[in-house]
């Protein structure tokens, strides 16, 4: 099943968008801006990791697809409890030419739609790079997010340490977003239920 945008799709990761997914994540440009440690990856690597998805998982990552063209990126649920209902969440717009476009902010309102309003979780959490004011700005003034802390001290880029700012979404924050129109390019299922939305 793909998960539809306005501007794109979200769709498994195949074995044959490995040699994007090597280009991605090799490129310093993309990796400094994002979490966790990074060391240069075979496409060999890459294939295991890609095998070892299955459709059941904690951890969904999805490729971000342009409804008219190739793969731009990648959107991630994964630590996904179903318990507590909640999740964490990254994103990364890998073709350089396709960024500032739209289509990050695209790609989080959809999988913000998929993961509240299909797969009934109550909350959504990331952190971002401090460093990294597009994807701030992305999240908070575009997509609704909310800023919640700071991590000090917690990423390690450019010979330096830098903080991490956590930012959260809950359910009823997305659907009053969708309500009030601040969440312009959100288009909600409908499948919220009347007193959330």
């Amino acid at each position: 099943m793909n998960i539809v945008g306005r501007k794109i799709v979200l769709r498994a990761i195949e074995l044959d968008d490995i040699d994007v997914l090597h280009r991605w994540s090799n490129d310093p440009d993309v990796q400094e801006g994002l979490g966790g440690w990074h060391f240069p990856l075979s496409k060999a690597s890459l294939q295991a990791w890609v095998a070892s998805f299955r459709h059941d998982s904690d951890d969904q990552r999805l490729i971000i697809e342009r409804a008219q063209g190739g793969p731009v990126g990648l959107v991630t649920l994964t630590s996904i409890n179903w318990k507590d209902r909640n999740a964490f969440h990254g994103v990364l717009i890998g073709e350089r030419d396709q960024r500032r476009k739209g289509l990050g902010c695209d790609a989080i309102l959809t999988i913000m739609r998929y993961a509240f309003e299909e797969l009934g979780l109550q909350r959504l959490d990331t952190t971002i790079v401090e460093f990294n004011t597009s994807s701030l700005a992305l999240h908070v003034d575009k997509c609704g997010w909310v800023r919640e802390g700071r991590k000090e001290q917690a990423v390690f880029r450019k010979n330096r340490f830098w903080a991490n700012i956590v930012l959260g979404i809950t359910r009823d924050q997305y659907a009053a977003g969708v309500r009030t129109g601040r969440l312009g390019d959100a288009r909600s299922s409908g499948a919220l239920p009347a007193e959330v939305a």
